[in-house]
């Protein structure tokens, strides 16, 4: 039978028992594409190697004078500039310097900040777990030592600039000190001379101060508060990832593929695909002998006329009477079929197949 403009075809979807009936008549590429997604994700997961890590845990203390400070806010109560020292962990210099401590270093390191807190978490990837602890203990190690030993230049760099700013006022209070006997009391030069001999006792007593401060300021980078420990299980891959991606993948192909295959088949195996693909009431064997009369046998053009001397002979061996055989001239229309005027002559039946009695066939 071949479906025609009068009588819409139906196609399989919009209705859940659709989808089922789809995915029944087409359970074998649906569970194919199923096992081959499984099997690449199994395939996927054997190829890629294990990578573990390992963290340390680095508590950032104030190391000096004139610290970065942070603006305390709901994320960052604490009055260091944490992100900023969370850049310089895992900058250039610090990775030299790791590099110099433990010179297998996989890559770069992760560096995180918990939340209103003063630690930085420093992790490190690894194809085994003592490189990766290792890894994670070196930067940690070298990010405290580079913090010692900026925020020692900077001290040494302010004490150089006190003391030299000390000398001159020194120097200046010198000579105020040598020219004050050679004026006369009461003048205004020996007033103006004893006023910046005031101003210049008191920059030496703030410079001295300044410096004294300095020189008892001790250098705290911090400290490894959580050394790291070799993982005993990998972070990567994940088996579940890997299955439950694979799984998916495999049964969206299966479903896309058992949908593009539905819609292309037009072979007719049982009543169902008829009425599936054609809107048409079909019946089988038993149904034709209940009929109670004749049968009619319908065809459309393009069909040799040996298929429908078959057609009709398959009928008549199942006992089913064969009035004849219609051959329409134009487009299939049942309401031709169904009328009392039409009238008797040899035909063609769609692709010379018929349904009834379990032959299969194919839509034209």
């Amino acid at each position: 039978m071949s479906s025609s403009p009068d009588v819409p075809a139906r196609r399989s979807g919009g209705d859940l028992a659709d989808y089922v009936s789809l995915l029944r008549r087409r359970r074998l590429i649906v569970l194919s594409m199923l096992l081959a997604g499984t099997g690449g994700g199994l395939a996927l997961l054997w190829a890629t190697p294990a990578s573990y890590t390992a963290s340390a845990q680095v508590l950032v203390t104030p190391a000096g004078p004139q610290e970065q400070v942070n603006q305390v806010t709901a994320r960052q109560r604490e009055p260091l500039n944490l992100d900023t020292e969370a850049q310089i962990a895992r900058s250039a210099v610090v990775a030299a310097r790791a590099r110099g401590l433990f010179g297998g270093l996989s890559g770069p390191a992760e560096v995180s900040v918990p939340p209103n807190t003063s630690v930085l978490e420093i992790s490190c990837t690894a194809a085994a777990p003592a490189t990766a602890a290792s890894c994670a203990d070196a930067y940690a190690l070298a990010y405290l030592a580079q913090r010692r030993e900026s925020s020692t230049q900077t001290l040494t760099a302010q004490l150089k600039a006190v003391l030299v700013k000390l000398k001159q006022v020194n120097a200046s209070l010198t000579t105020v000190a040598t020219t004050l006997p050679g004026l006369g009391n009461g003048t205004a030069e020996r007033a103006l001379a004893l006023q910046r001999q005031n101003v210049l006792l008191r920059q030496v007593h703030a410079l001295t101060a300044r410096y004294d401060a300095l020189r008892t300021v001790a250098v705290t980078p911090g400290s490894v508060i959580s050394r790291p420990v070799a993982p005993t299980e990998p972070r990567a891959p994940r088996p579940p990832l890997y299955l439950g991606s694979g799984l998916m993948t495999g049964l969206l192909c299966g479903v896309g593929c058992a949908w593009i295959r539905d819609r292309l088949d037009t072979t007719l195996r049982d009543t169902a695909d008829v009425r599936r693909l054609t809107g048409l009431e079909a019946v089988d064997d038993e149904g034709l002998r209940g009929l109670g009369g004749a049968v009619l046998v319908v065809s459309v053009p393009g069909t040799p006329p040996r298929e429908v001397r078959r057609a009709a002979r398959a009928l008549r061996e199942r006992g089913v009477p064969v009035a004849g055989t219609l051959l329409t001239g134009g487009a299939f229309s049942p309401s031709a079929v169904q009328s009392p005027h039409t009238p008797r002559a040899d035909g063609i039946v769609p692709s010379g197949r018929t349904v009834a009695g379990g032959r299969r066939g194919r839509l034209p």
